[in-house]
C-alpha cells in the first residue's frame, strides 16, 4: 500500500518539473504557490505533527531566510548563494528560542511561540538596517522566475522526502514517543529536549530556505509580510486540514489551502474574508474529522473494505 502514494508522488513531481514546457506563466505562479505551501506545511509537521509541539511562530524563520537573502544580495552576493546561510541562521535562532520555550508544555508553549514571532516582527520594523516598516527591495537583475520555480519545486520534493525519511527513522520514532507521552518517553531514556530542538532546527532551516526563495521571487519584503502572524496561522492550518503526523497530509492540506487562496484572491469581495473562511474550515475539520483528509480517506477505505455480513439462515414462520 505504501507504493501507491510513492508512485503518485513521483508522477506529481515529474509533472511539476515538466510544467514550464507546457503551462503559461499564470499557471506556473499557482504551482509555485502550491510548492511553497508544501514546503511550509511539511516542515512544520516535523515538529508539530511528529513531536506534537504546536508552534505559531514559524513566520519568524521564513522572515530570517528572506532578510538574509535580501541584505546579502544588496551587498553583491549571488542570491542563491545566501540560501545556506539563511537556513543556518534560522536553525541557530530556533535553538536559542527553543531552549527556554521547550520547558513549557501544551498551550503554554504555543503562547510562547506567538510572543517570539511578534517580537521578531516588531524588532525588524524598528531597526534601520532592515529597512524598518518600509521593507527592502532586491537589487535589479536578480529575478529569474524559471530558476526560482525549479528551485522551489525541487525544495518541495526534498521537503516531502525528508518528512518520509524522518517518520520512518529512529529519530521519528523518538518524536512519536514524545508526542504520545513525553513523561513515558523520558522514562525510557529519550532526551525530549534534545530531540525537540533537533526537529525545531531542521524544520526552521527548511522554512528559511523557502523564505529566501520567496524574497527572490517577489523582489520585495517587509516585516508586515514575512513576519506576519497570519502567515504562521496558515502554516499550521495546512497540515491540520490534511492530517498532522503523516507525510501525505501536509501535501493535501497545502493543495486545498493554495487552491482556496487563489480562488479567494480572484474574488475582490472575498479578499478580506479569508481568515473567516480559514477559521470555518479549521472548525469543520476539528469537529468532524480531527485527523484531516488522511483520516477521512482511511475511514472511507476501511468502511469499503469491511466485509458485508452474510445473511443468516431463514427462520421458519410457525405463527
Amino acid at each position: 500500500m505504501r507504493a501507491l502514494p510513492a508512485s503518485v508522488g513521483a508522477v506529481a513531481a515529474t509533472a511539476a518539473l515538466a510544467a514550464p514546457f507546457f503551462l503559461e506563466r499564470g499557471a506556473l505562479n499557482d504551482l509555485w504557490s502550491l510548492a511553497l505551501g508544501v514546503i511550509l506545511a511539511s516542515a512544520w509537521n516535523l515538529l508539530g505533527g511528529f513531536a506534537g509541539q504546536v508552534s505559531l511562530g514559524y513566520s519568524a524563520f521564513l522572515g530570517i531566510g528572506a532578510y538574509t537573502t535580501v541584505l546579502l544580495s544588496l551587498r553583491g552576493v549571488d542570491p542563491f548563494l545566501t540560501l545556506p546561510l539563511g537556513a543556518l541562521l534560522a536553525a541557530l535562532f530556533s535553538v536559542v528560542i527553543g531552549l527556554p520555550a521547550f520547558r513549557l508544555r501544551g498551550p503554554y508553549f504555543t503562547i510562547a511561540t506567538i510572543g517570539v514571532g511578534e517580537a521578531v516582527r516588531v524588532s525588524a520594523a524598528s531597526v534601520s538596517f532592515t529597512g524598518g516598516s518600509g521593507g527592502l527591495r532586491m537589487p535589479a537583475g536578480s529575478f529569474d522566475f524559471q530558476l526560482n520555480y525549479y528551485s522551489m519545486t525541487v525544495l518541495a520534493i526534498l521537503a516531502v522526502a525528508l518528512s518520509a525519511v524522518v517518520r520512518r527513522s529512529a529519530f521519528g520514532r523518538a518524536l512519536a514517543a514524545i508526542r504520545q507521552d513525553i513523561d513515558a518517553a523520558e522514562s525510557l531514556g529519550v532526551n525530549s529536549t534534545r530531540f525537540k530542538l533537533a526537529a525545531h532546527a531542521l524544520s526552521a532551516a527548511v522554512v528559511a530556505l523557502a523564505g529566501s526563495l520567496y524574497a527572490i521571487n517577489f523582489q520585495y519584503i517587509a516585516p508586515g509580510s514575512v513576519f506576519d502572524f497570519r502567515l504562521s496561522l496558515s502554516i499550521v492550518l495546512m497540515p491540520i486540514v490534511g492530517g498532522v503526523g503523516t507525510v501525505v497530509g501536509p501535501v493535501l492540506g497545502a493543495l486545498v489551502f493554495s487552491t482556496l487562496q487563489i480562488k479567494l484572491l480572484a474574488i475582490p469581495a472575498l479578499r478580506d474574508a479569508y481568515l473567516l473562511l480559514y477559521g470555518g474550515l479549521l472548525i469543520l475539520v476539528m469537529l468532524y474529522e480531527p485527523k484531516g483528509l488522511v483520516g477521512l480517506w482511511r475511514r472511507l477505505t476501511a468502511r469499503l473494505r469491511s466485509p458485508v455480513p452474510a445473511p443468516g439462515p431463514e427462520v421458519p414462520d410457525v405463527g
